[in-house]
C-alpha cells in the first residue's frame, strides 16, 4: 500500500472542507443582501404602538433584514421611554419623532444633545381633535355648545404620555371646556370606539392624527384650532443613538436615506387594518416598491 497516495486525497478533502468553512464564515460576517445576519449586524428599533409607527418601524425592519442582513430587535414603549432609550443607547434608532409640536417640548428638547437627528423621513403630518364629517361642528370652540351633552363631555384619547394627549389636556384648559374629560385608552381602542360610533352615525370626538388608516376608511375632519394648541403641519424625524454611524455604518446610511410619503405609510396601515400581519404588510410593501427601497440603500 502506498501511504503517500492514500494521504494526499485525505489532505485534499480536509483542505476543501476548510475552504468551504472559511467561505461560509466570510459570507456570514459580511451579512449581505442574502438576509443572513452577521454577528455584529444587530440593531434595536424603538417605537410606540401607534398605527403609523407600527407601519414605519416594520418597513424599516423588513429592509434591514431582507436587504442588509441585520437581526432586528423591536422595542415597543411609550413616547417618553422611546426618547430616553435612544438617548441612553439602550435602543439604536427610531423613525417616530413627531416634530416640532407633538414631541418637541416634552421629549425632544430635553434630550436633543444625547442623540443624533437624521432629519425628516415623512413630511405633512397633522394632529388634532377629530370628528366624523356628519357632525355639525367645525371648531374646538364649538365643543362648548349644545353638542357637549350628546358627547357626554368626553374626548376619547390614546395612551397616557403621548404628545397628543398632553396637547389635548392643554386644549381643554385653553378653550375652557368646563366639565370635559380626556379618556385615556390606546390607539387601537380609540379607533374601535370611533368605528362603532361612525357605524351608528353617533357623535364622537377623538384625538386624531394623519397619516392614519381611519381617514382612508371613514369620512372624518379635524376641528379648527384657532388658538393653535396643536400647532400646524408636522414632520416625522429619524433619531439614532450617538455612535451608531461608527458602530453600524450600513444601518446608519440606510436610516439617513429613509424617507417616504403619507400615502406610502397609509398603504401599509390599511393592509394591517384589513387583517394582514404587521410583518407581512411591511414585506409586501417593500417587495412592491423596489425603486424606493433601492434609493434608501444606495451606496451600501
Amino acid at each position: 500500500m502506498n501511504l503517500k497516495k492514500s494521504v494526499n486525497p485525505l489532505l485534499a478533502a480536509v483542505l476543501v472542507f476548510a475552504l468551504v468553512l472559511a467561505g461560509c464564515s466570510k459570507e456570514s460576517n459580511e451579512g449581505g443582501a442574502s438576509g443572513s445576519p452577521a454577528k455584529n449586524k444587530e440593531i434595536t428599533l424603538a417605537y410606540v404602538a401607534w398605527d403609523s409607527e407600527i407601519a414605519s418601524t416594520n418597513v424599516v425592519k423588513a429592509v434591514l433584514e431582507s436587504k442588509l442582513g441585520y437581526k432586528v430587535n423591536m422595542l415597543q414603549v411609550d413616547a417618553g421611554p422611546m426618547y430616553l432609550g435612544i438617548a441612553d443607547g439602550s435602543a439604536d434608532a427610531m423613525v417616530a419623532a413627531w416634530l416640532p409640536s407633538t414631541h418637541g417640548e416634552n421629549y425632544y428638547e430635553p434630550n436633543k444633545d444625547k442623540f443624533e437627528d437624521l432629519g425628516v423621513n415623512l413630511d405633512g403630518t397633522k394632529v388634532g381633535l377629530t370628528v366624523p364629517s356628519y357632525m355639525d361642528i367645525s371648531s374646538i370652540e364649538d365643543l362648548n355648545g349644545d353638542i357637549a351633552q350628546s358627547l357626554n363631555y368626553t374626548i376619547t384619547g390614546i395612551e397616557p404620555g403621548a404628545g397628543i394627549m398632553t396637547a389635548t389636556s392643554k386644549a381643554i384648559e385653553e378653550y375652557a371646556l368646563k366639565d370635559w374629560k380626556l379618556l385615556e385608552s390606546s390607539s387601537a381602542a380609540m379607533a374601535k370606539v370611533l368605528q362603532d360610533a361612525y357605524a351608528k352615525q353617533e357623535p364622537i370626538v377623538v384625538t386624531g392624527w394623519t397619516p392614519h388608516w381611519m381617514f382612508a376608511e371613514m369620512d372624518l375632519k379635524y376641528l379648527e384650532d384657532p388658538k393653535n394648541v396643536y400647532g400646524g403641519d408636522e414632520q416625522i424625524h429619524t433619531l439614532v443613538r450617538l455612535g451608531l454611524k461608527d458602530d453600524q455604518p450600513d444601518a446608519y446610511k440606510f436610516l439617513d436615506q429613509f424617507e417616504w410619503t403619507p400615502a406610502d405609510m397609509e398603504e401599509v396601515m390599511v393592509d394591517i387594518f384589513s387583517g394582514t400581519s404587521e410583518e407581512e404588510a411591511a414585506r409586501k410593501w417593500v417587495e412592491a416598491n423596489e425603486d424606493k427601497v433601492s434609493k434608501w440603500i444606495e451606496g451600501i
